[in-house]
């Protein structure tokens, strides 16, 4: 007699969260094209492709063929409705504060964790899991701010790829000591999502590069 409620895998953990993840980082791709005045096709090819490009970047490298982002119609649905939520209702998703960081700080934390529990799930070294869930969590921000041409958050903004290597690595270090995926998945991505937004709010930044006259240089845009 098989339970009513299934038990819950590692592979249900991954697949929630990275869905969670695709909506949130969707939300943030529509947002960024709402304040560049796109029209509706643009907005949706932007939550498209902050919502995706990571992960099925991860996917082509580790085999995962064909990627989710592109196969499964529940990624596709998620990115697509949260663009359409963005721009019919983007006056009350811009209430929130400062919703594109703040979306883009949530969707960095889910992908991180996401990113590395899936390459530990293709039996991969504990280093390259790591990366592959920084790749994972800055991959989209990275497609999406260069096809509105900014120079890619990860580039400029206060310890981004930082946060993101944290929680790959809590994810990691947890499930090597035996920890439940779980938990050491909300563990590793509450701790990206915190070191970002507290980056954000006390300026946390990494030592910036350095003009010819000495003076540091900050690019980083007023959204930053």
């Amino acid at each position: 007699m098989q339970p009513l409620i299934p038990p819950i895998t590692t592979s249900t953990v991954t697949v929630v969260l990275d869905l969670l993840g695709t909506f949130v980082f969707a939300l943030s791709g529509a947002m960024s094209g709402v304040k560049h005045r796109l029209d509706i096709f643009g907005v949706l090819v932007l939550s498209f492709v902050a919502a995706n490009v990571g992960g099925i970047t991860r996917d082509l490298l580790i085999g995962a063929v064909p990627p989710p982002g592109i196969a499964d119609w529940r990624y596709i649905t998620a990115a697509l409705v949260a663009g359409l939520l963005t721009f019919w209702g983007a006056a009350l998703v811009d209430r929130l504060w400062n919703s594109v960081l703040l979306f883009d700080a949530m969707g960095l934390g889910l992908f991180a964790v996401t990113g590395a529990s899936k390459a530990l799930a293709f039996h991969l070294a504990p280093l390259t899991a790591v990366l592959l869930g920084v790749l994972t969590g800055v991959g989209g921000g990275v497609a999406r701010d260069i096809l509105v041409s900014e120079v890619p958050v990860v580039l400029r903004a206060d310890l981004y790829a930082v946060a993101a290597l944290a929680g790959a690595a809590v994810v990691v270090i947890g499930r090597a000591l035996g920890f439940a995926t779980g938990v050491v998945s909300i563990v590793g991505a509450a701790l990206c999502i915190g070191l970002r937004i507290m980056a954000m709010h006390r300026h946390w930044q990494l030592p910036l590069a350095r003009s010819r006259g000495g003076t540091a240089t900050d690019h980083r845009s007023p959204t930053s």
